[in-house]
């Protein structure tokens, strides 16, 4: 789609917000609390950013980008070159890290940035009266994006502020705020990657995996890949029965574009989930960071711009 950057809000010294529009002012596509658009910059460089404003505002897509220092041109293009009135390319909504509505509480832990799509879960729990509390994480009240909005009502009986907490005491911090809700309550996470696996850590000293949610932005270093995982192989596609040859070093998805089969891709780091496929036979070596464990754990399914095969062959169904 192509949207009107309708205001821009200094919600930080380095974190902005945008409110994207149709240039007719018409409804955009809707979207459930947790779910994130793709949107290419002037510079044209595409990036992911959480969709965080009111879920009644159906005429507009609000994200907040952050400043981030070693910027390829992606926020600090957004920062210095967008304006008032300019038109971005933007993605439909897509969501890998949705809500549990069968939880009876949410605990929804937010490390600087990473509190945006807890934003937008927070608005959709408060209009259905549901138990929550955010937990949020930042150096000073400065850094604090939404700070103003997430102090009143109607937030501010659910949200809890933790100010330059210490990483050696951030353990023992979680342990407290998941401990002051229920057992039962689901775990939600964004932020750096540190801060997010002491969440999970904690977390999973007394839930299961199931009731524990997050989600990347950036790609974690890449593992060690299993035995046979960097070799050669071949990809079946059931429909025609056609075979491929998969070199090494080369994604899947770019092999099947050569042969005419286009797979939609956006990240190319294995966090979007956009190249998704379902998988019918074979084994394959995880690579991603978008599907969970219960999910790389039923391989029926591949993230196809990163991920590689620890068989022989892989069937895919396209």
């Amino acid at each position: 789609m192509k949207l009107i950057v309708d205001t821009l809000t200094d919600e930080t010294g380095d974190i902005r917000s945008f409110r994207l529009v149709r240039a007719d002012g018409a409804p955009l596509p809707a979207y459930e609390p947790g779910a994130h658009i793709d949107v290419t910059g002037p510079t044209g460089i595409m990036r992911q950013y959480s969709l965080c404003g009111p879920l009644e505002d159906r005429c507009g897509y609000t994200i907040a980008v952050k400043r981030e220092s070693a910027s390829r041109g992606g926020s600090a293009a957004l920062h210095d070159v967008v304006k008032a009135g300019m038109e971005l390319e933007v993605g439909t909504p897509r969501n890998l890290f949705a809500l549990d509505a069968s939880a009876p509480e949410h605990l929804l832990f937010g490390a600087g940035i990473g509190v945006t799509p807890l934003l937008a879960m927070a608005y959709r729990l408060w209009a259905e009266e549901k138990r929550f509390t955010l937990h949020y994480f930042v150096r000073a009240r400065e850094h604090a994006a939404f700070a103003d909005l997430l102090e009143n009502a109607p937030f501010a009986a659910h949200v809890r502020f933790h100010y330059a907490v210490m990483p050696a005491q951030m353990e023992h911090y979680l342990t407290v705020c998941l401990e002051a809700g229920s057992k039962e309550a689901h775990v939600y996470t964004c932020g750096p990657a540190p801060f997010m696996d002491a969440v999970v850590k904690c977390a999973s000293a007394t839930r299961s995996e199931e009731a524990i949610h997050l989600e990347h932005f950036q790609a974690a270093p890449a593992a060690p890949a299993a035995a046979g995982g960097d070799g050669a192989f071949e990809v079946k596609l059931a429909s025609s029965g056609k075979v491929v040859q998969i070199p090494v070093g080369i994604p899947i998805v770019d092999i099947l574009a050569r042969e005419g089969i286009v797979i939609d891709t956006s990240c190319r780091e294995g966090i979007c989930g956009t190249c998704v496929v379902p998988l019918l036979e074979g084994e394959p070596d995880h690579r991603d960071n978008c599907l969970s464990k219960k999910e790389k754990a039923a391989n029926d399914q591949i993230c196809t711009c990163v991920s590689r095969a620890r068989s022989g062959m892989l069937v895919l169904d396209l």
